[in-house]
């Protein structure tokens, strides 16, 4: 369960993105920010995908659904994935997981995948955002960060219970935001794949 970081101005390039899970086209446009960060990987650079969570809280099960859910789509072996439903990515072994990939990859592009609390007017959001994601501290935990990028799914109201609110989170908005994320990043991966250069790259 990670903490929603602020946008500091200036140390971003690539937009913050949050948006509504009800929102029209959502899909395409968490496809499109994640382009414009896949522009960024080298070519050869493995793209290794974190799914945080734990399958023992409705809450915070997020990750560990959408990595279930890549674990199915990864046909051609285009990611390489940690957490799944199975196999959790947690805070028992997060250190652990982090030391693997370092060991087993030479400068990987990483995406941390994890649940967050927020304000009541952005529950059901998914945010797509630069930098490394805090997992754990919205549950007051200190934990190693995670990711060149990161996106989390605003599951429901924090600043106060966190562990009980979590317990008492609606799973059919967990399942929501799963399926969003978890094909949005399958459908991203596979066009970089392609070859997509994003506009932003096309106009320097």
């Amino acid at each position: 369960m990670s903490q929603i970081q602020p946008t500091v101005p200036g140390q971003q390039d690539i937009p913050y993105l949050k948006i509504p899970h009800t929102e029209p086209g959502i899909d395409s446009a968490i496809i499109h920010r994640l382009l414009l960060h896949f522009a960024k990987v080298s070519p050869g650079q493995d793209i290794v995908i974190v799914c945080i969570g734990t399958d023992r809280s409705t809450g915070d099960c997020l990750g560990p659904l959408v990595g279930t859910a890549l674990s199915k789509l990864n046909h051609f072996g285009h990611f390489h994935l940690y957490g799944t439903l199975e196999e959790p990515v947690h805070a028992m072994n997060l250190k652990d997981t982090l030391e693997k990939i370092n060991n087993s990859f030479t400068n990987p592009f990483i995406i941390g995948i994890d649940a967050c609390l927020g304000q009541t007017t952005s529950v059901g959001s998914i945010q797509v955002v630069q930098g490394p994601l805090r997992p754990g501290a919205g549950v007051n935990k200190e934990l190693p960060p995670v990711g060149d990028i990161h996106v989390t799914g605003i599951v429901n109201v924090g600043g106060f219970m966190e562990y009980f609110v979590l317990q008492n989170t609606r799973l059919s908005l967990v399942m929501r935001l799963s399926e969003i994320i978890s094909s949005s990043i399958h459908t991203a991966i596979k066009e970089w794949n392609k070859g997509f250069i994003p506009l932003v790259r096309r106009e320097k």
